[in-house]
């Protein structure tokens, strides 16, 4: 019976691995999809995740999680890219070559950490919105 539950107890484990496998593969291999790093302003933890952008809204899926559903969900229209930075020192969990962006959304202000060739994409997704109305 031991033998039982230990072999039921390792396959268990092997597939949430590989469900947390599959669901990271699934993400990263959308059009759009980059690695970003989110937190709210004033927020002392940032967390890593996917982004897909496109069309009209930014969704955020937490790297480190089996949901199928994102975490946030930014509208392009109330999004407004306030300021740019360098990694500062407080910023301990972030690599040193990303770009950190100020943003005010409609769910409060939010900051956005990615990579410098990311930047450049994303801040022209933003700034192509159409015109609210």
């Amino acid at each position: 019976m031991t033998t039982f539950l230990l072999v039921l107890a390792g396959a268990l484990v092997v597939a949430l691995v590989v469900a947390f496998l599959l669901r990271r593969r699934f993400l990263l291999s959308g059009l759009g999809a980059v690695t970003m790093w989110l937190r709210p302003t004033g927020s002392p933890r940032w967390s890593v995740g996917v982004a897909w952008y496109g069309g009209d809204a930014l969704l955020w899926y937490r790297a480190l999680s089996l949901s199928v559903r994102p975490q946030h969900r930014l509208c392009r229209a109330e999004l407004q890219v306030e300021g740019r930075r360098q990694v500062a020192v407080e910023d301990v969990s972030l690599p040193a070559d990303v770009v950190v962006l100020s943003c005010a959304t409609a769910d409060g202000p939010r900051e956005l950490a990615m990579d410098l060739s990311t930047v450049t994409g994303f801040l022209s997704w933003v700034e192509s919105a159409p015109p609210v109305r």
